[in-house]
Parts: structure tokens; sequence; C-alpha cells
């Protein structure tokens, strides 16, 4: 059984297991850290706007 699950047979590739080309470090940032901050500020700004409108109209 230890000889069928060798590293050996990882190299076989099934149907649809063909991975892609990788990302590049900007792009990981982008997505890991810059799309969260985005999302983050967005809304926060969304929470604090009818605050800020409710404080204009005093």
């Amino acid at each position: 059984m230890t000889v069928i699950s060798t590293p050996a047979f990882a190299l076989i590739r099934d149907d649809g297991d063909e991975p892609g080309k990788g990302i590049g470090i900007g792009e990981t940032l982008g997505i890991f850290v810059g799309i969260p901050i985005l999302a983050f500020v967005i809304i926060a700004g969304l929470v604090m706007l009818p605050d800020i409108m409710h404080k204009k109209k005093n």
C-alpha cells in the first residue's frame, strides 16, 4: 500500500487538474490587501454618511 502512495504518482495529472500561471507580488497585494482596505473604507464611509449629513443640517 505504501508503494502506491509514493510522491512519484503525484506527477500524473487528472482531468481538470492543470495549474494556471502564478500571480505576481503586486497582484497578490492588490487582491489580498488593497481590495479589503478599499471595501473597509467604502463601508465606513457609508456608515458615517448619515451622521455627516445630519450635522450639516444643524
